[in-house]
C-alpha cells in the first residue's frame, strides 16, 4: 500500500477515537514509519523474532507535573510494513491501525499494557 493511503488509515483511526479523549490530547505528534528499526528492536528485546507494530514516546498525562510546559511533543510512530504484514484484507489493515492507534493513545492517557489488554478484550 502506498504511504498516503496508509496514512490515511491512520486519520482515520484518529478521527475515530472517542470525543471526550481527543478533547485532552495536547502537545503530540503521531507519525508513520516504514518499520521499526533493528536498533529499537533490540532496545525493546524484541530482535530478531519480534516486531513493533506501533511506539509512543513521551510522559504519559498522569505523570505531567505542574512544571510540565516548554517541551518538545510526544510522539507516537505507527509502523506500517509490520502492520501490513499481519493482515490479509484492507478490512484487517483498517482495524489492526485502529488498535494499535488506541493502544498507543492508551500508553499517552497512563495505561499499561496489561490495562490496555483488559480494555481490549471487552
Amino acid at each position: 500500500m502506498r504511504r498516503w493511503h496508509f496514512e490515511r488509515l491512520v486519520a482515520e483511526a484518529l478521527d475515530e477515537l472517542p470525543r471526550r479523549f481527543r478533547r485532552r490530547i495536547r502537545n503530540i505528534a503521531v507519525v508513520v514509519e516504514s518499520e521499526p528499526s533493528q536498533e529499537l528492536l533490540e532496545e525493546m528485546g524484541l530482535w530478531p523474532h519480534g516486531t513493533l507494530l506501533g511506539l509512543y514516546q513521551g510522559v504519559p498525562l498522569p505523570r505531567r507535573g505542574l512544571s510540565y510546559g516548554n517541551v518538545l511533543p510526544d510522539r507516537i510512530t505507527i509502523f506500517q510494513k509490520p502492520l501490513e504484514a499481519m493482515c490479509r484484507t484492507r478490512d484487517d489493515l483498517k482495524e489492526a491501525v485502529k488498535d494499535t492507534v488506541k493502544h498507543e493513545f492508551g500508553h499517552y492517557f497512563g495505561l499499561d499494557d496489561a490495562r490496555l489488554e483488559e480494555l481490549m478484550e471487552e
